[in-house]
């Protein structure tokens, strides 16, 4: 990188490997990594950072693909004084690093319920960029606003109608670091929602292949909205049925590995490359365009230099 760096009271590491920053374990090195200290460190180091070196966020990896040459530019990853979660009344406030998980569990002792959050992996900043959800509920169902500093280093407070979300999707600007996120919940008996809980957990466990190293799912379903649970759910339009219906389940490409137990789960099995998992990928998707007509769209995102 030619450009002088702002000297920020957080850690700065060069050529920081993220393969062990992610649930897939591959990948090439962030140019760059920056874990700001705090909200005015992370706002700082942006309005003083060069405006034409790009700026990428992690969370804690449960999505994402780094590409085996990384990631030019500075990848920021928020830790331990993003992570805050505070249960007030109907609201529920977490920091954007805090696991959307603790966030379920949180809620759910003060007797607040956001149980969809429970099953989702990874955090909340990945939670609210991606509209995640399950079981019918999604973050835009409950989100009241999220804060964010710009790439310019300035904040902002917006409002969930802003981020216009969509399935698996909303439009935060490009380069904006959501940091907190508030959340609107509905009432109920702490004991009742810790025991969904668990039964979430359990239906999880035993329909995915959670021991083994994926990203969760890997496309998105054409049906454009996630499974219910419900006895009532089609499965018609579900990514996994049309990738099983291709004969993908367990389909293997080097150390890659299209799941078994879940045919949309994509696997580093052995020892496979950024490449190898790609390449999967790809190959499924165009073996379901031939068999089915139906484009699969990735719901794992994809980052970096090949």
């Amino acid at each position: 990188m030619t450009q002088t760096l702002p000297t920020p009271r957080g850690m700065l590491t060069p050529n920081r490997s993220l393969a062990e920053l992610t649930w897939l374990r591959v990948g090439g090195p962030a140019e760059v990594l920056f874990q700001p200290a705090d909200h005015d460190d992370l706002a700082a180091f942006l309005a003083a950072l060069d405006s034409s070196v790009p700026v990428f966020p992690i969370g804690v990896g449960s999505n994402l693909i780094v590409r085996d040459g990384g990631i030019r530019g500075v990848v920021i990853r928020l830790g331990r004084n993003f992570n805050a979660i505070e249960c007030d009344g109907e609201f529920v406030t977490a920091g954007a690093a805090a696991l959307d998980a603790h966030v379920a569990r949180r809620a759910a002792e003060a007797g607040r319920d956001l149980t969809f959050l429970r099953t989702i992996p990874g955090s909340i900043g990945g939670a609210v960029r991606m509209n995640a959800g399950c079981y019918g509920s999604y973050v835009a169902d409950h989100l009241v606003w999220v804060r964010a500093v710009a790439r310019d280093g300035s904040r902002h407070e917006i409002p969930a109608a802003d981020l216009r979300f969509g399935y698996r999707q909303s439009e935060l600007p490009e380069g904006w670091i959501v940091t907190e996120a508030r959340f609107r919940a509905d009432a109920g008996d702490p004991a009742a929602l810790l025991a969904r809980m668990e039964e979430q957990l359990a239906r999880r466990d035993a329909s995915q292949p959670t021991r083994d190293r994926s990203a969760g799912s890997t496309f998105r379903n054409p049906a454009g909205f996630s499974s219910t649970g419900r006895a009532d759910d089609s499965h018609e339009l579900k990514a996994w049925s049309l990738i099983d219906a291709a004969g993908l389940r367990g389909y293997r490409l080097g150390g890659a590995q299209m799941s078994e137990k879940h045919p949309n789960f994509l696997l580093n099995a052995e020892g496979a490359t950024a490449a190898d998992l790609e390449a999967l990928g790809e190959y499924v998707r165009s073996r379901v365009r031939e068999t089915s007509g139906h484009d699969l769209q990735w719901e794992v995102i994809r980052i970096g230099e090949p």
